[in-house]
């Protein structure tokens, strides 16, 4: 995908809003959930930003670092996780489910969305990091 392409895929305006604030929601939640299971924060503190270890994935080059980044920054695996956990009434499993659910939210209220293999600034939200000029 060009660079273009990458720009023109991205939301503006009141959607992008909505989507940060969908985020910023979807971190409040998880959060209050974790603390409403007694999860251990210290737990929480030490898994919080292992999703974002997918960012080594761009030493490769920027199509596999998009594809890892979007692997562990998609809600479809952290859901599926937290329904086994409770199918399975396993602690363990609804706690990463929730920690991870979590550092998805934050990173979308943030603006770090979704990224095109057009390089790590390219994402479903908009432009993120510093611009060069043209």
């Amino acid at each position: 995908m060009d660079q273009g392409t990458a720009e023109t895929g991205s939301v503006t305006g009141g959607v992008n809003i909505l989507l940060r604030l969908e985020g910023l929601t979807l971190f409040l939640g998880m959060v209050m959930l974790y603390w409403a299971w007694d999860g251990s924060w210290a737990v929480f503190a030490l898994l919080f930003f292992v999703p974002d270890l997918s960012f080594l994935a761009y030493l490769s080059d920027a199509k596999f670092g998009a594809l890892a980044y979007n692997a562990a920054h998609s809600y479809m695996a952290p859901v599926a996780l937290l329904t086994l956990g409770f199918g399975l009434a396993s602690p363990l499993t609804l706690s990463i489910a929730l920690i991870w659910l979590a550092h998805i939210g934050i990173d979308r209220a943030l603006g770090y969305g979704l990224k095109y293999s057009a390089g790590f600034g390219f994402t479903h939200l908009g432009r993120i990091g510093r611009q060069k000029d043209a």
